[in-house]
């Protein structure tokens, strides 16, 4: 298959990348190299991606409607796969203009690069921050999502909303996917389980906001990437509408479009998680206690029942196991 992926050197792509190249398949990958965070491991993931005669790289942003169309050209792609996003939800504060240029501007460059190139199959990356405060748990694609708490859900659920409606002008079957709280090897240092590692190897205190009461929905990167690539194979269509006992699809009454949760329904509490990264790295941390951030939500909880319904897959990695696992990449990437 003829893959066109953006955001290969950020953390979800590279692995999403790593797996189809591995399989044998042909990948474009689109990246803005934006200094966010640092440029270095971005580009030590792409250069793993490169090793590979399967992988194009370009460079560009995804502002830049010209370059995503040399990025097309080159891939002809069957299936598009748009992941890169200006991500963080605490930096939404900082910089929002950011998010505007890169999850709505850009996001319709894609869309309008979709609707030329009529791939097969466009998915899109949302995240679970699109819920906001939502109280009804666990959250179901069905439940409203049109009371964000940031900016950066705002973006993310706007780019959902104006794929529905490419997909329902232009035809093109389009999957939003929600990602609860992704984290593994390669992540990114923003990410408290980056911070927390870190920190703790460096006998500096951790800051655990919420008063360490917050609830997170951990998805370990492998599901994520197993989750994508099981959807990427159902394209939304009236004939793989699910009928399943106690689950609401989400494909739309008018258009092929679907928005799918990827997280596996097993919230973690913060203090439980920091006991989880103390046990791997084999120190305890110095605890600095803070109260919620601005935009910061109580708890995320997926319900991951249609997903398990369109691919039989749920996520089922552990907390435990993930976090050695990055704790293991941690310590040889530091070496």
């Amino acid at each position: 298959m003829r893959y066109l992926i953006t955001g290969t050197a950020g953390f979800i792509g590279f692995h999403l990348a790593k797996r189809l190249l591995d399989e044998g398949h042909f990948v474009v990958g689109f990246d803005g190299m934006t200094p966010y965070y640092d440029v270095s491991l971005k580009e030590k993931r792409h250069a793993i991606l490169a090793r590979s005669n399967g992988f194009k790289p370009v460079i560009g942003m995804l502002e830049d409607a010209d370059a995503l169309k040399r990025a097309a050209e080159i891939a002809e792609p069957e299936i598009i796969i748009h992941l890169a996003a200006q991500a963080g939800v605490r930096y939404s504060l900082e910089n929002p203009k950011a998010y505007v240029d890169a999850n709505l501007v850009g996001s319709w460059n894609m869309l309008e690069l979709a609707k030329q190139v009529a791939p097969r199959h466009l998915l899109l990356a949302s995240t679970s921050s699109v819920y906001g405060a939502n109280e009804k748990i666990p959250f179901s694609e069905s439940d409203r999502a049109d009371e964000p708490m940031t900016l950066y859900a705002a973006t993310k659920k706007s780019s959902e909303l104006m794929a529905h409606s490419y997909a329902h002008l232009y035809k093109v079957p389009t999957t939003a996917f929600r990602f609860f709280t992704v984290y593994g090897p390669w992540g990114r240092p923003d990410m408290a389980l980056f911070k927390f590692v870190d920190a703790i190897l460096k006998d500096q205190p951790i800051d655990i906001y919420g008063e360490g009461k917050m609830s997170r929905d951990f998805t370990y990167i492998d599901d994520i990437v197993e989750g994508i690539i099981r959807l990427s194979a159902n394209a939304p269509a009236e004939a793989n509408r699910v009928t399943a006992p106690g689950v609401t699809d989400t494909l739309s009454k008018h258009a092929p479009f679907r928005v799918v949760n990827i997280g596996g329904g097993e919230p973690v509490e913060l203090m439980t998680f920091v006991e989880i990264v103390e046990q791997a790295v084999g120190k305890s941390a110095i605890r600095n206690m803070l109260p919620m951030q601005q935009g910061d939500v109580p708890r995320t909880f997926a319900s991951p029942d249609l997903l398990k319904a369109l691919t039989s897959f749920t996520p089922a990695i552990t907390v435990e196991n993930g976090v050695r696992r990055f704790v293991e990449w941690y310590m040889t990437y530091k070496s």
